[in-house]
């Protein structure tokens, strides 16, 4: 049971942050390969908040996010006015920056040896509420203005400001969304497993996210929230396989790219409408068949 919930609790945060993910590369189609440096941000500020500042969870995890998100538009204001393959230039260096920052700073962080000491408060029923909760906040931007002008813009920038939408702005919204909703899942993270290290958040989680998001669905949040369930929870169920867990990864992707190359459910996203028009279809097919037999 203790295994389960260990299992769970995990697929959980990473779910957090592979939603960020999907903010980012399936709304506006831009690419994030230092993604998990906002995590690790939020890992470490929160941490230090708490075991160095003597600070209570709950504000330490809003002032952490906060400053991440900071940090996050500091980055995205000149970042998000390039093109789509220099923005997963210049967040990977951004990523080993901060990994080779966190490196040096021993003296406050625990530089390689990691940071020790951290209190255990993340709980499994806080970190699926958490999920759900991202989930939720996701789907609604999604289907808001922000989120229309964002899916335009992925189809076509040059046609997005010809109709009026602010690009710049509109793709630094949902930057700085992905970015909040990684730093938090970097603070659920940090209070789950109560040590950190800069190991943990190279550029490898970064790609394992976008992977999880292009398996499911990219232009899916159900998608990819099944893509984020199914490959988190694969390595921690096989973990005699650990080592061939990019193996594993590559011959899924080779699959999903043969055989379904808009991910596991494409576009497909789990809605009333969407369940009451599976089942219609069911049902014919089903009352078709009985019909000729």
């Amino acid at each position: 049971m203790a295994l389960v919930s260990n299992i769970l609790t995990q697929v959980f945060i990473t779910l957090i942050s592979v939603v960020g993910v999907y903010v980012l590369t399936g709304l506006t189609g831009m690419f994030s390969l230092g993604q998990a440096a906002f995590m690790a941000i939020g890992s470490y500020a929160s941490g230090l908040l708490v075991v160095k500042g003597g600070m209570a969870l709950a504000p330490a995890i809003v002032l952490a996010v906060l400053m991440t998100t900071l940090v996050g538009y500091l980055v995205g204001y000149p970042v998000v006015r390039l093109r789509r393959d220099y923005i997963s230039l210049v967040t990977l260096g951004f990523g080993e920056a901060i990994a080779a920052l966190l490196n040096r700073m021993t003296s406050l962080t625990g530089g390689a040896s990691g940071f020790t000491g951290i209190p255990r408060r993340t709980t499994l029923l806080l970190a699926a509420v958490s999920a759900v909760a991202a989930i939720i906040l996701v789907a609604f931007f999604k289907t808001s203005k922000y989120g229309r002008q964002c899916i335009a813009l992925r189809g076509d920038e040059l046609a997005a400001k010809a109709m009026g939408i602010n690009v710049t702005r509109v793709k630094m919204t949902a930057f700085l969304l992905s970015v909040a909703l990684t730093a938090y899942s970097g603070c659920l993270y940090a209070f789950y497993m109560s040590y950190v290290d800069p190991s943990g958040f190279g550029w490898k989680k970064s790609a394992d996210w976008v992977i999880m998001v292009f398996f499911g669905g990219v232009n899916s949040l159900t998608g990819s929230t099944l893509g984020a369930f199914i490959l988190s929870a694969l390595p921690q169920v096989l973990r005699g396989l650990q080592n061939y867990r990019y193996v594993i990864y590559a011959v899924l992707v080779l699959l999903i790219i043969n055989f379904k190359p808009s991910g596991l459910l494409g576009e497909w996203e789990l809605t009333p409408r969407n369940l009451a028009r599976t089942a219609r279809s069911l049902g014919r097919k089903f009352g078709t068949r009985k019909e000729t037999h």
